[in-house]
């Protein structure tokens, strides 16, 4: 389990990196920004495979789709879900609704845990539970702020679950599943890249460009490989509510950079910030008593040796 939580924080920091990272992309429109970074994640996630040991799981997915043809059908489904989510992070900041996508980040942890809890039977501990109430009340204040619901919002929130449940339910809920999505959203990818006026032509003129978009595939390798990764070593209840660190970190950074808070928002923020606070005491509390039963079986163990 701490595996996953450190995967889970791994992927926030990056896709927190990620989200301003686009900024460097000025010169490529939300489409080609897309396109791109579909084109150039695939070989950066295949090294990330190969150096985590991952790659065996495309073969054997490719073996089952050759059992079992059906299975294909549904790998297009979660590709359209996970591509359509990649396209909505970009599209978002770049078209004036990136607050309407930060806050189906902020519901989709909610949703998460209610999947993980009905769909999987998963209890929430007594510091779960609390950091669910916490979460709720932020969520709830922005939603109540903001007066509705918009369909990016629903989009995430909806969207991502029904992706995590259904790889769940066919088994590819590890990097070789998402290695597909990614291959067979390619040829969008590669048309995407070819749209607007000379699309190789700002290659030419800002020769940089290259080294921003292979920066942009790697970023993107290791933020969405880690995320896939924690999604299968942790509880859906977990997963879904370390998910809250991704917007709080940049909600943070945004304030380094010069950005404020509203005075509406900090009834939004105050609550999901003790939401992820809560998670991190109960890690704490959980590494202290793990440390404290192997002191005490260690203590065992020298005082049987003893009497023997």
């Amino acid at each position: 389990m701490f595996k996953g939580v450190m995967l889970s924080v791994l992927a926030s920091i990056t896709f927190g990196i990620l989200y301003f990272y686009t900024q460097l992309l000025g010169d490529l429109d939300g489409q080609q920004t897309f396109g791109w970074r579909i084109v150039a994640t695939l070989p950066f996630l295949s090294l990330f495979m190969y150096f985590s040991g991952d790659l065996r799981y495309v073969k054997e997915i490719y073996q089952r789709i050759v059992q079992k043809p059906a299975l294909l059908l549904m790998l297009i489904v979660t590709s359209f879900l996970s591509c359509v989510q990649l396209w909505l992070f970009l599209w978002g900041p770049m078209n004036g609704r990136g607050l309407q996508v930060s806050l189906g980040y902020f519901l989709l942890p909610l949703v998460l845990v209610l999947v993980g809890s009905v769909f999987y039977k998963e209890k929430l501990s007594k510091f779960q539970m609390v950091a669910v109430f916490f979460a709720v009340v932020g969520v709830g204040h922005e939603l109540w702020r903001l007066g509705s619901i918009a369909w990016e919002t629903m989009l995430v929130a909806i969207g991502y679950s029904l992706y995590f449940f259904i790889r769940k339910k066919m088994s590819t809920d590890n990097l070789g599943g998402f290695w597909w999505d990614i291959v067979l959203c390619l040829p969008i990818a590669i048309y995407f890249t070819q749209t607007g006026l000379s699309p190789y032509l700002k290659f030419a003129e800002s020769p940089s460009l290259f080294l921003i978009v292979a920066g942009l595939g790697i970023l993107s390798a290791i933020g969405l490989g880690s995320y896939i990764l924690a999604s299968r070593y942790l509880p859906m209840v977990l997963f879904g509510l370390l998910s809250y660190l991704e917007p709080v970190l940049l909600a943070l950074v945004s304030l380094v950079l010069g950005e404020s808070i509203g005075a509406g928002e900090w009834f939004t923020y105050i609550p999901i910030w003790c939401a992820v606070g809560i998670l991190v005491i109960e890690g704490i509390w959980h590494l202290y008593t793990q440390q404290q039963k192997s002191k005490n079986l260690k203590r065992n163990i020298e005082k049987q040796n003893g009497r023997a």
